[in-house]
């Protein structure tokens, strides 16, 4: 069998890292199986469903290093729907339904006062032909209701139907289906609500597994029954767990709460979101990796815990310097040649500077320092004056090797009698005008002769 997964967003708002742990479990899941990434845009709400949240979708899941090998839109799929639709009414479990949102929702507080569960009590199922046409004469328009499998020759007398399934996350799960109402699969205007087209895509496009939030658990059950219903073979179904923010809430599209787009903008790399999007909450320890092809040889679904874990955004940072620290060359060169930092120079900075940054944008204000001098000129003591001034005037002549730096600054140590950070304090604030960074004895070689003389203060 071939593993075919999809990521199935709506297009209504840009996707969050919940959404990314989503997309990301199903592209390591194929990658470890030499499956079949399907990107399926749930987008039967017209409404609400905008292309341009679509493009964002891809482009965020391209910068995370997701390349779909199929992109599909449900809207241009109705047709598909349509005929199911007919099936299911000609095999009669789909049926009509004319109560308003007021009539249903008096049925449940009855049915609460009664000690019942408030799930639909199939009274459609009841109503006489009479009835249905004075219902239509008043103008009224069903919604149509998939009638969930019991064992009971009655259907408005149902008893306990288990689903059970062996979930690639959560091992063994069971979902009663007659403490369940039938759903609604089409609405009273013939649009579509998510269960309908979601299994009868699975269907059409093979797909074999499907891993999502485990807030989709309950809807499992029915949709495995749905797939039944339709002749077809249910997928393997996995459910991970979802992801709050620090105070413990939920992550929501509308709100923005830890956008991929907000996350790019702030300088994370996409490997420190991969890695903790999909290593949280899980079994293995939270480390950067450095692709997904790495990434993959961690990622176990059934290692993934049960109950929900919270994402920190402090912990990126954590994971981004860890990738920045060890970014070679190659991999960082035209990002820094669009930040302006480029010629014979770049890679020896670079090589220098990436120790030192929490973000790849951060080392322009090195790259600045390193061809401007101190963007802050420092303040020092006559005393430490006096020694610059004399450092300076023990400067080696050019040409300079790499040892440059420790033959400068034992002639000053030689000459001053200082040491320590009595010695390396001053020159370090001259040089940078800061009180950390690089190795100065990387940095001294790109700053040449004439930059370092002309830091003398």
């Amino acid at each position: 069998m071939t593993v075919t997964v999809r990521f199935a967003p709506s297009p209504t708002g840009r996707i969050h890292i919940g959404n990314a742990r989503t997309a990301l479990f199903n592209w390591l899941f194929a990658l470890n199986n030499k499956g079949r990434f399907i990107q399926r845009f749930d987008d039967t709400d017209i409404a609400r469903s905008k292309q341009e949240f679509a493009d964002a979708i891809l482009y965020d899941l391209h910068w995370l290093g997701i390349f779909p090998d199929a992109t599909e839109y449900q809207s241009r799929r109705f047709e598909i729907y349509d005929a199911a639709v007919e099936r299911l009414k000609a095999a009669g479990v789909l049926y009509a339904c004319y109560e308003t949102p007021e009539e249903l929702d008096l049925r449940r507080k009855v049915r609460r006062t009664r000690g019942l569960p408030p799930v639909y009590g199939r009274e459609a199922l009841a109503l006489t032909t009479e009835q249905v046409a004075e219902y239509q004469a008043d103008g009224r328009r069903p919604h149509w209701r998939f009638l969930l499998p019991n064992f009971s020759s009655d259907p408005l007398q149902p008893v306990r139907t288990d689903i059970h399934w062996d979930d690639l996350v959560r091992g063994e799960e069971t979902v009663d289906l007659a403490s369940l109402s039938d759903p609604v699969l089409v609405r009273e205007d013939g649009t579509y609500l998510y269960t309908l087209p979601s299994v009868v895509d699975d269907i059409e496009m093979g797909v074999s597994h499907v891993i999502r939030g485990d807030d989709h658990v309950t809807n499992t059950g029915v949709q495995i029954a749905l797939f039944k219903a339709l002749g077809a073979e249910p997928p393997v179904f996995g459910h991970h767990n979802l992801l709050t923010t620090v105070s413990g809430e939920g992550l929501s599209k509308r709100t923005g709460a830890l956008s991929i787009e907000s996350l790019r903008e702030d300088g994370i790399e996409p490997m420190a979101v991969a890695s903790l999007a999909v290593l949280v909450g899980t079994s293995e320890n939270v480390a950067a990796a450095h692709d997904l092809a790495e990434l993959a040889g961690h990622f176990d679904p059934a290692a993934t815990s049960k109950s929900s874990s919270k994402f920190d955004p402090a912990e990126l940072f954590v994971l981004n310097r860890v990738l920045l620290h060890r970014m070679p060359f190659d991999e960082a060169r035209d990002r820094l040649m669009v930040l302006g930092i480029s010629g014979e120079h770049a890679e020896p900075f670079w090589l220098a500077v990436r120790g030192n940054i929490d973000r790849l944008a951060d080392a322009v204000a090195w790259w600045r320092v390193l061809r401007e001098g101190p963007q802050e000129k420092p303040e020092f003591s006559d005393d430490d004056r006096d020694f610059l001034h004399h450092a300076l005037d023990l400067l080696p002549e050019e040409p300079w090797n790499g040892t440059v730096w420790k033959d400068w600054t034992g002639k000053i140590r030689e000459a001053t009698g200082r040491k320590g950070k009595s010695l390396f304090m001053p020159l370090r604030l001259a040089l940078t005008g800061l009180p950390s960074g690089p190795e100065l004895a990387d940095l001294l070689p790109l700053m040449g002769r004439e930059g370092t003389l002309a830091r003398r203060p």
